[in-house]
C-alpha cells in the first residue's frame, strides 16, 4: 500500500500541471482581462485608476491604431500608459513565460498579489478559509450521517409506509435548491417575519475574542446553524437514494441469500456483508461532494448569510478577472480534490480489506 500511495502522490504532479495549463489557456483566451478592465475604468474617467498608472489625473490623447486594436476600448489612450498597465499586470511577457513563472512561484506556495485588493493571495485564502471549511466540513458530515442510515432503512423497508413518506420528503429536498431553503430559514428564524433566534451575518460575533472558550464554541455554532442546515437539506436527497439503491442491489444478490441460509442474523448479513459492498459507490463520491460543497455549493449561502468565504472570493475574482486569486484558489481546490481522491481510495480498503490497489496495479 505504501508504494501505491507514493505512486498516487507522484501522479498528482502531472495531473495538477495539466489542469493548471488547461485553465490558464482558457482564462487567458477569455475577453475582458485585467488590462481591459483597468482601461474601461480609465475611459470611464476614474481618476484613481489613472493616477495609480501614470501618477497624474489626466489621460493621454493619442494612440496608434495598432495599439488600439490590441485591447478592446483602448482607442485614444497613450501607448505608454498601455505598456505600463501591461508591466503592472505582467502582460508585457509572453503567455508561456507567465505560465512558467506562475508554476515556479506555486512550487514555493507563492500565489502572488491580488490585482484588485493589492493583498497577497495566500492571506486572502487563509482569511476566507474558516468560513468555507466550516460550511464544507459540517455540511458533508451531516449529509453523510443522515443519508447513510436513512438510505439503509429505506432499503430494508422498501415499499413500506416509512419508505413512501420519506421518499416524499426526499423529493421535496431534491427539487428545491438549498438557497431557497436558506431564504425560508432566514424568514422563519433570523429576524424575518417570525422569529429572531439566529444571527444573519458573519461566522462569529464581533466580541468573539472577548468570550470564554465555551462561549466561543456556542457562538460559533449559533452562527453556523442556519447556513449548514440549509445546505444539508438541499444535499442529503441524492446521497440517500444512492445509498438505498446500492443496498437494494446488494441485498438481492446470491451471496446474501446464502448468508441468510447459513443462519446468520439479519444484522450480521447487512453490516458484515452487504454494508462494505454497498458503501463503495457512496464512498467514491465523497471527494467530489466535499469539494463541491466547499467551493461552488456554498456561494449563494455565503451571500444570503453574509459569510465571506472561498466560494464568494473565487466568484468575485472571476468576475473582476483577478487572475492571481483565480489561479490561486483553483490551484488550492484542485490539489485538495486530488488528495481527497487518494483518501477515498484508502477508505475503500478500510470498508473492504479485500481491495488491494497495489496488487491490482502490479497484476
Amino acid at each position: 500500500m505504501t508504494a501505491y500511495i507514493i505512486r498516487r502522490l507522484l501522479l498528482i504532479i502531472p495531473t495538477l500541471l495539466g489542469i493548471m495549463l488547461l485553465n490558464f489557456v482558457i482564462v487567458q483566451a477569455a475577453p475582458g482581462g485585467p488590462v481591459e478592465q483597468l482601461i474601461a475604468e480609465i475611459k470611464g474617467h476614474d481618476v484613481g485608476a489613472t493616477a495609480r498608472i501614470t501618477g497624474q489625473g489626466d489621460v493621454g490623447a493619442s494612440m496608434p491604431t495598432s495599439g488600439a486594436e490590441k485591447y478592446r476600448g483602448a482607442r485614444g489612450l497613450d501607448p505608454e500608459m498601455i505598456e505600463e498597465i501591461e508591466r503592472m499586470y505582467g502582460f508585457d511577457k509572453p503567455a508561456y513565460e507567465r505560465f512558467l513563472k506562475m508554476l515556479g512561484d506555486y512550487l514555493r506556495f507563492d500565489f502572488g498579489t491580488s490585482f484588485r485588493s493589492d493583498r497577497p493571495v495566500m492571506d486572502l485564502v487563509m482569511e476566507k478559509m474558516p468560513v468555507s471549511i466550516s460550511l464544507g466540513l459540517w455540511t458533508t458530515l451531516l449529509v453523510y450521517l443522515i443519508s447513510i442510515p436513512l438510505g439503509i432503512r429505506k432499503a430494508i423497508s422498501d415499499g413500506s409506509g416509512f419508505d413512501l413518506w420519506s421518499s416524499g420528503v426526499i423529493i421535496v429536498g431534491y427539487a428545491i435548491p438549498s438557497f431557497l431553503f436558506a431564504v425560508l430559514l432566514v424568514v422563519l428564524f433570523s429576524g424575518g417575519s417570525f422569529l429572531d433566534w439566529f444571527p444573519l451575518r458573519g461566522l462569529v460575533s464581533d466580541n468573539w475574542h472577548e468570550l470564554g472558550w465555551w462561549d466561543r464554541i456556542l457562538d460559533y455554532f449559533w452562527h453556523i446553524t442556519l447556513p449548514v442546515l440549509a445546505m444539508t437539506i438541499g444535499g442529503f436527497a441524492g446521497l440517500t437514494m444512492l445509498t438505498k439503491n446500492s443496498f437494494l442491489d446488494e441485498i438481492h444478490k446470491q451471496y446474501v441469500v446464502t448468508a441468510r441460509a447459513k443462519g446468520l442474523t439479519e444484522k450480521r448479513v447487512l453490516y458484515g456483508h452487504v454494508f462494505r459492498n454497498a458503501m463503495l459507490i457512496v464512498v467514491a463520491g465523497f471527494p467530489a461532494a466535499f469539494v463541491g460543497i466547499l467551493f461552488t455549493g456554498s456561494l449563494l449561502i455565503e451571500v444570503i448569510f453574509s459569510l465571506d468565504g472561498l466560494g464568494l472570493l473565487g466568484f468575485e475574482a472571476a468576475i473582476e478577472r483577478d487572475y492571481p486569486v483565480m489561479f490561486g484558489t483553483l490551484y488550492f481546490f484542485t490539489l485538495l480534490g486530488l488528495l481527497l481522491n487518494l483518501v477515498g481510495d484508502l477508505t475503500y480498503t478500510l470498508i473492504d480489506p479485500r481491495i488491494d490497489f497495489e496488487a491490482r496495479e502490479t497484476g
